[in-house]
């Protein structure tokens, strides 16, 4: 009897142990939950919703707060999170959000937090589009009503190195090599020299954010590429959002391959070889089906630097929840992998390979969770939040 006591009792520690990943234990081991989650938090306006972040009684904020504070990573990235130069809306959305227990959880803090500005809303003064027409949302570096619609935030328990954050907000799709820029029909490009002189890649931004982990540094390589749809024959947004990934690919390898990228403040290359990083974001780009330009995620998913235990392997996270709203299809993939409610797998954490996964999911719930309302339709957001417990 005292036998099976103590084994009992070993077992609880140990799920206790795997469950929890912001104890001390945890920390001391390295082991960390990272996230990605697409929030929606953006509104009809400009500043329309500073008025949500201050009341504390906003109902899809305290859903999105809920599902972080169930999951509890330890970094995470907002997208879609509107950009506040000041970094109100972050500061605010913790404070009367996450720091204030939803639904019977347990409040969750971060310390640490960085903002993107972003490239959505900012008017190029050009007809890019070629409707006739200037200051539309297509008419922006990145589509937007406003600046900084669907920007996005990082929030971190950990130090954030704010001193080498490395921006790409600026760089021209230009000046990537053999970039493949739209063209009409009959082969002529699609901009004007003008424009190309100053139309920029990132459709918000591209972001190294390194963290700082028990002496160890983690770059959060962060970006939010375009869909591949709303254009034309041009194929402008899906050859967009190909170079968009492209331009992750070719950071995370360094080296030569990244000798043509510059960031904001005019340090050339990309990341150092050996360093660790984890990549985090919207890609909207499925490995499978979808509108996106000569399978544009297989760029990062097939790169040697990260890990194929979530690229391609068996900790790719899944859920039961996506299955049950998508019917299986050979031709499409694996439902369980789905993490938007257009049924693509496009929302990805992706660690490098010298970086272990020691569990993964998407927090997309079956009809049998209490939480099932938490992930049930598109109302709170249309994506679901991704994570995966990393053993540095």
């Amino acid at each position: 009897m005292k036998k099976l006591l103590l084994i009992s009792l070993f077992g609880y520690l140990a799920i206790s142990f795997w469950g929890c990943t912001s104890t001390k234990e945890a920390q001391n081991q390295n082991i960390v939950k990272f996230a990605t989650y697409n929030t929606s938090l953006y509104r009809a306006e400009h500043g329309f919703i500073m008025k949500d972040f201050l009341s504390g009684k906003d109902e899809q904020m305290k859903s999105l707060a809920e599902v972080i504070q169930i999951n509890r990573p330890d970094v995470i990235n907002l997208q879609e999170f509107d950009y506040n130069s000041r970094g109100e809306y972050s500061k605010l959305f913790r404070k009367n959000y996450l720091e204030v227990g939803q639904n019977g959880q347990e409040p969750i803090e971060y310390k640490y937090a960085y903002s993107a500005p972003s490239n959505t809303g900012v008017f190029t003064n050009f007809d890019l589009n070629n409707d006739g027409k200037k200051h539309t949302a297509a008419d922006c570096y990145g589509f937007g009503k406003y600046p900084g619609q669907y920007a996005f935030t990082i929030l971190s328990k950990y130090p954030i190195d704010t001193a080498n954050i490395r921006t790409f907000q600026h760089f021209l799709w230009k000046d990537m090599p053999n970039a493949i820029l739209p063209t009409f029909e009959d082969g002529k490009p699609w901009f004007t020299n003008e424009e190309l002189a100053k139309y920029r890649l990132s459709s918000k931004n591209h972001v190294d954010v390194p963290i700082m982990i028990n002496g160890k540094t983690i770059h959060a390589i962060v970006a939010h590429p375009t869909p591949p749809v709303f254009d034309g024959v041009e194929d402008w947004n899906g050859k967009r959002n190909h170079d968009e990934i492209r331009m992750i690919s070719d950071y995370i390898t360094g080296g030569e391959q990244a000798a043509y990228l510059y960031d904001d403040k005019g340090v050339k290359g990309g990341l150092d070889t050996k360093a660790s990083f984890v990549i985090m974001g919207d890609m909207n780009a499925d490995p499978v089906c979808g509108d996106s330009y000569d399978n544009a995620i297989l760029q990062i998913l097939h790169n040697p630097r990260v890990s194929k235990q979530v690229s391609t392997g068996d900790k790719i996270p899944s859920s039961k929840g996506s299955a049950e709203n998508f019917k299986k299809n050979p031709d499409k993939g694996n439902p369980n992998h789905d993490t938007s409610m257009f049924g693509l797998r496009i929302d990805y954490v992706l660690p490098s390979s010298d970086i272990t996964v020691l569990e993964s999911g998407v927090f997309w719930n079956s009809k049998d969770s209490k939480y099932f309302k938490l992930t049930n339709g598109g109302d709170i957001t249309d994506h679901r939040m991704v994570w995966e417990i990393l053993k540095l």
